[in-house]
């Protein structure tokens, strides 16, 4: 195999959300690496609320940082140059290369007027990434066969159109249906769109592969499409997930030996993946969870960002886990707030300009002598920190949309001096009680270290190289997938020259 051979794009569409595409992106992202290649991710479009901020203050969806993370490049907008971010079952920020640029209901988001400076936008990101990169390895959205939003689809087979894409359909096994929703998704498409189809990837297959051989062969005859791949499901491998409805399937397992840790699962949670690396320590048991009873059982509660601070906290009120974490930090629980939970820790939090909606004021939950106004300009960048007194240099980013100070009468008691040493962040009361707006800050070992000093009688492990796991975790996603897929045929399709 020559690695200097170019190769076509590639793009991995799905028949429907959630069949593994971001997995399937990333996995492939590493083995281009491996194998000398210079890959690079792109999603012309994404919708989630996990975002990630990259070196010069700009966000784009965390699946493409954590394919660029995998392909060993760093994350730029170009990647996924359109994010947007729900802020209701109908509206969204619409982020524009790393740029908020509005909120948009669903209905005016999708109607055809304005839809070409988007599509315009999307397509002049993917050919500057392009001629940086070999291959982009591209991610379709949803189904690929939506016929009633064609005109205005931006993401799926018109974009693998405009990149002269080679796309491979990845439909999951595990939820069944799986030739229907195949052959359907094929035949939906017009004679163009079907010409860039050129393999179909089963995802998540569970038994013995061997059992469905005879169905891989009735899945080419029908489709006239090779089947380059069936991929197991797996248990043991930890790759960062774009979608916090896995949280909730994280239940609660009290561990002798253990610090346990509650992350409390807010209804607009975003950012999840502040809490990748204690979910990995040993030395800790982290669970999500808005039971009031598994809330009092916890060592340390965090509280998370939030992409409506506002009804988040109405919520916690009405349902008794705001009275439940003060109740546990009166009884020795340590309580941090992250973001939006740094916001809800605080006397009341403001909203006078209806940044977020209809609620103009709610008095938070008291644990910190602070107070926060909404404002509608977002703050995005990354920042070097210093916490408390420690001399060590760590890492993080802000995306938030509020302002945070003291209440009258009250001096400045930051957490953290920011490295340009004009700036504080957060505010620390004591070692059980503190807040930021600064996220990653739990990616730091040195943090990590501080924040469960006070429970070392309970601990029984040493401290965790995240960074050393997570590329351990990109391999062994590499050799997973390299073991159940055709990589020669697939080489093979990115490489010809009609």
């Amino acid at each position: 195999m020559n690695t200097v051979e170019r190769c076509h794009p590639i793009m991995f569409a799905g028949t429907g959300s959630d069949v593994g595409k971001s997995i399937i992106a990333a996995g492939f992202c590493r083995i281009f690496k491996q194998d000398g290649y210079t890959p690079a991710p792109f999603k012309a479009q994404n919708m989630a609320l996990n975002s990630y901020v990259t070196s010069d203050g700009l966000e784009l969806g965390r699946a493409q940082a954590v394919q660029a993370e995998a392909a060993g490049v760093p994350c730029h907008t170009d990647m996924n140059p359109l994010l947007l971010k729900p802020s209701s079952d109908h509206t969204s920020q619409v982020v524009l290369n790393g740029k908020p640029i509005g909120n948009r209901n669903a209905y005016d988001y999708f109607r055809k007027e304005g839809r070409e400076e988007l599509r315009q936008a999307v397509y002049d990101a993917f050919d500057r990434l392009e001629k940086r990169y070999n291959p982009v390895v591209m991610e379709g959205a949803g189904s690929i066969s939506e016929i009633n939003l064609r005109e205005s689809d931006l993401v799926n087979l018109p974009m693998a159109i405009h990149a002269g894409a080679d796309v491979i359909l990845v439909a999951d096994i595990d939820r069944g249906g799986v030739f229907a929703s195949v052959y359907g998704s094929v035949m939906l498409l017009n004679e163009e769109e079907r010409r860039h189809i050129k393999g179909i990837l089963i995802n998540k297959f569970r038994g013995d592969i061997r059992l469905f051989e005879s169905g891989v062969k009735m899945l080419e005859d029908l489709c006239g499409v090779p089947v380059v791949g069936v991929v197991p499901y797996y248990k043991d491998i930890y790759i960062e997930e774009e979608d916090s409805v896995v949280l909730q399937t994280k239940q609660m397992q009290a561990s002798l030996g253990k610090v346990n840790i509650a992350v409390v699962l807010l209804r607009h949670l975003s950012n999840f993946t502040d809490f990748n690396v204690l979910e990995r320590d040993p030395r800790v048991h982290l669970f999500y969870t808005n039971n009031t009873e598994e809330i009092m059982k916890a060592d340390i509660i965090l509280l998370p960002g939030s992409k409506s601070t506002l009804s988040d906290l109405y919520e916690l009120r009405r349902n008794g886990v705001a009275q439940a974490i003060v109740r546990a930090h009166r009884e020795g629980a340590t309580v941090m707030g992250i973001c939006g939970g740094y916001q809800l820790m605080g006397q009341e939090v403001c909203d006078p300009e209806h940044v977020e909606g209809e609620i103009e004021r709610l008095p938070g939950l008291g644990l910190l002598p602070v107070t926060t106004r909404m404002q509608g300009e977002k703050i995005t960048r990354q920042v070097k920190f210093r916490f408390l007194d420690s001399e060590e240099i760590c890492d993080g980013y802000e995306i938030h949309m509020g302002t945070t100070t003291p209440v009258e009468g009250i001096e400045e008691s930051p957490l953290n001096h920011i490295n340009d040493e004009i700036r504080t962040d957060g505010y620390f009361k004591d070692s059980t009680c503190m807040g930021t707006y600064i996220h990653g800050i739990l990616d730091n070992p040195s943090f990590i270290d501080y924040l469960l000093k006070p429970f070392t009688d309970k601990l029984e492990e040493t401290t965790f190289d995240y960074k050393a796991f997570k590329e351990e975790q990109y391999d062994k996603l590499a050799d997973h997938i390299r073991k159940h897929v055709d990589l020669p045929l697939i080489y093979k399709i990115l490489t010809h020259h009609d």
